[in-house]
């Protein structure tokens, strides 16, 4: 019969006992742990469920503003804490592009992300609102005037008399212009059906000579296709080559070197929102809310720069032709542009106040893109 080890045995006992100990205290620990981190849980949790949702309708139809807008939504819940979620719609999902004003107006939804230009009908300084022709030409110069200036007060000052908040601008790049013919000057616009944004983009290529129509986004392509156009300004390259364009259309129009775009050279969006929406949300979410937007409108404008990189080459496979216009041209269109100016300037006080903030930045050292000979003979009604 084998021995067996006394030493062996006594030694199990002590060993269970010790590990029993360990394993209470990591117990404990971990109890204890737990109870601390279960409010923390159950608050998020909580948030989630209780989360104020926003459905936000934009006016992109695809391509890569849309992806980037979808992304941006999906992220806020995450952000937020719970606390706030937006669930995006696509152009057209729950109104058409022009019903969107009312849609958030009337509370059919929390909040839009359109083309601000599509309001010129019903507000003339939102004309202003956006770049236009011979205008602010670039992003940083429409920060200057939202953030710097006091545009953005004024224009949620405007926004507030139709029961919304405007959260703030969304850059996302310049306009360009694709056609089924050449068009290298300012007389070749002349006799062509185009479309066109509206408000004073449509009134400029009207004096032109073009036979403009007022079209969104998302019905450009079939018309461009049946030939009830043959001229289209859209946005840009990237999110154009989504939808098709290079498909129905041969040439791309745009200003000189440097100038992509005369008359819409900084095309933004904005982020607005129900009155009542706004005025619900907790002033830390406010807060939330507006650093998003401008944080947004950064990365927005940031990615779809780099996808028109990449879009200049598929449009060069698909056998594309790029032509630019001079700077007569740009002489041309600026003689058109200044009365234009002031027509919409003085339909109203808001658009003068906006008009004339802009107009003295322009004449200033730090930009120079108007001067006294250029607006003389020219007034404004409401200053």
């Amino acid at each position: 019969m084998k021995k067996v080890n006394a030493k062996k045995i006594d030694k199990k006992p002590e060993v269970i006992k010790t590990t029993r100990r360990k394993f209470l205290k990591k117990t404990v620990a971990a109890g204890l742990g737990a109870a601390v981190a279960a409010p923390t849980l159950f608050n998020i949790r909580t948030a989630a469920a209780k989360g104020t949702t926003w459905r936000i309708q934009t006016s992109w139809p695809g391509g890569i503003g849309l992806e980037i807008f979808k992304s941006w939504c999906n992220g806020i819940q995450e952000k937020s804490g719970g606390e706030l979620i937006f669930k995006g719609f696509t152009a057209k999902d729950v109104v058409g592009d022009f019903q969107l004003f009312d849609a958030v107006k009337n509370g059919v939804l929390e909040g839009m992300n359109p083309f601000t230009i599509y309001w010129a009908g019903r507000m003339p300084a939102s004309v202003f609102l956006t770049s236009y022709p011979m205008g602010l030409r670039n992003p940083h110069e429409w920060d200057v005037f939202y953030y710097g200036l006091g545009g953005i007060e004024l224009t949620r000052e405007l926004f507030a008399q139709h029961d919304m908040y405007y959260v703030g601008p969304i850059h996302h790049g310049p306009n360009i212009i694709h056609s089924k013919v050449p068009i290298r000057s300012i007389e070749d616009f002349r006799g062509r059906k185009m479309r066109v944004p509206g408000g004073m983009v449509s009134e400029l290529f009207s004096a032109a000579g073009a036979k403009t129509t007022l079209l969104p986004g998302s019905e450009i392509f079939p018309a461009l296709e049946k030939g009830t156009i043959d001229v289209a300004d859209y946005v840009g390259p990237a999110v154009n080559y989504a939808l098709g364009f290079h498909q129905v259309t041969k040439y791309i129009s745009m200003g000189p070197a440097g100038f992509m775009s005369i008359y819409q050279p900084v095309d933004l969006m904005d982020l607005t929102v129900g009155m009542k929406v706004w005025n619900a949300l907790p002033k830390h979410l406010k807060i939330f809310v507006e650093m998003e937007v401008h944080s947004y409108s950064d990365m927005h404008h940031a990615a779809i720069q780099k996808a028109d990189q990449d879009a200049w080459v598929k449009f060069e496979e698909a056998g594309t032709v790029v032509t630019r216009l001079g700077e007569d041209d740009v002489e041309a269109f600026t003689t058109l542009a200044v009365p234009l100016w002031y027509k919409w300037a003085n339909r109203d006080k808001y658009a003068a106040k906006v008009f004339k903030m802009q107009l003295d930045y322009m004449m200033s050292g730090s930009l120079g893109y108007a001067n006294p000979d250029m607006v003389k003979g020219q007034t404004l009604k409401f200053v």
